[in-house]
């Protein structure tokens, strides 16, 4: 039982990695023919093969998107040789499509290769010997097997060949992440950047705005207002029973009239919690993720280091990530145990931020875009200029982490 324990998220982190690098194959393949294109050819049309560089480099970017934190591509794309190899975001680019298109295949050659080679090896006993005789041969092809005390050896290799599946396949697609990130990925100081990335940021708190409002809309025309339209349609009754059926009916709808009005109260102020939760304003961050770690379905210990009040729309933003964490937690994760880790710190600028750490011990293999609501986690903390990242390796443990500047 506890090697299937360990087995299964092996594998599933094998399949994920194998999936990524598959994806980055493709990249790699495209990137390697535009190389070609661009020595030979793409002297004499400059304009074209920048166009098709910026096209390879936001197809890749998309595909870092789904596997993570999502890439922003740069606001203002040079069309002219001389503009594109001055300009830093173009030339981080140009690395990149070289690097890719070595380094890409040859990895994602390897995440071909690897895998079929296991599998030929480790079932080599069942299907060798009907081969005709000099044609069985392992995956390496370096001896030949004519009898069965040949077998163990090509089974040997391809048990090799899955352990270097399982223990390399998670690091490389690590490191191809990390490499395409760092070089499509936006510089600090570049202004056009930051004025791209603040765009996106400023689009999705829109949309973010918007759907709570969406939100709130439906969370009162199919609650609270339905419940005060009943109240009306009883007290209404009730006026007329007077003068039909008497006290006694009159009596039984203006009680069922003041529980449709209770009822209506209690939804109006479960809406007013979610717009801005009174428990910040009386508790405190603290007491206020205290709370949410009490009321979690999975058992939670919270630990907040903020001494001080931070702005409301930073604790706001705080208190929605980590109680969108924890829902997430409750009905996704399988988890037995969760931990909220909330400190205030000096950021490398030497400003003040506010950071929230959620981990939980389930079974991992979280990610955007799946129905889990952390599209709305990062839009939530990238509209206060904030970072966020996840680590959610099949198997678990998962890592949600959201910074926010205490100056937003």
């Amino acid at each position: 039982m506890a090697t299937t324990a360990r087995v299964r998220p092996a594998l599933r982190r094998t399949l994920r990695s194998l999936e990524q690098l598959l994806g980055g194959f493709g990249t790699a393949l495209l990137a390697l023919g535009l190389l070609v294109w661009a020595v030979t050819l793409g002297w004499f049309t400059a304009a074209t093969t920048l166009g098709l560089v910026h096209g390879l480099a936001d197809r890749e970017r998309a595909r870092l998107g789904r596997w993570g934190v999502e890439v922003a591509a740069p606001g203002v794309r040079p069309v002219r040789l001389g503009e594109a190899l001055r300009d830093p975001a173009t030339r981080s680019e140009l690395a990149w499509l070289a690097r890719h298109a070595v380094a890409g295949n040859v990895v994602g050659f390897l995440a071909v290769l690897a895998p079929f080679s296991a599998a030929r090896d480790l079932t080599f006993p069942l299907w060798w010997w009907t081969l005709p005789d000099g044609w069985a041969s392992p995956s390496l092809g370096f001896w030949v097997v004519r009898e069965w005390s040949g077998v163990p050896g090509v089974v040997l290799l391809g048990a090799c060949w899955a352990s270097a599946t399982v223990l390399l396949a998670p690091v490389a697609a690590r490191r191809q992440l990390r490499v395409a990130r760092r070089l499509l990925g936006q510089d600090p100081g570049d202004l056009t950047m930051r004025v791209a990335e603040l765009t996106r940021t400023r689009a999705a708190a829109l949309d973010a705005h918007a759907a709570e409002l969406r939100r709130i809309e439906r969370s009162l025309h199919d609650g609270a207002q339905n419940r005060i339209v009943a109240t009306t349609v009883l007290i209404g009754a009730a006026r007329r029973s007077l003068t039909t059926t008497g006290p006694a009916a009159t009596d039984q709808l203006l009680g069922q009239a003041q529980d449709a009005a209770e009822l209506a109260l209690a939804e109006l102020r479960a809406v007013v919690r979610t717009i801005l939760p009174p428990v910040l304003a009386d508790r405190g961050l603290a007491g206020a993720l205290q709370g949410l770690a009490a009321a979690s379905p999975v058992p939670c210990t919270t630990t907040v280091d903020v001494p001080v009040r931070s702005a409301a729309s930073v604790e706001a933003t705080i208190y929605f990530v980590v109680a969108e964490a924890l829902t997430n937690v409750a009905r996704h994760s399988g988890a037995e145990r969760a931990h909220v880790d909330v400190r205030l710190r000096a950021a490398d600028d030497g400003s003040e931020v506010v950071e929230a750490v959620v981990r939980d011990d389930g079974a991992g293999g979280a990610r955007e875009g799946v129905g889990t609501g952390l599209s709305g986690i990062r839009h939530r903390v990238e509209a206060m200029d904030g970072r966020w990242s996840l680590t959610s390796p099949p198997g678990g443990p998962t890592e949600l982490r959201a910074v926010v500047p205490c100056g937003s």
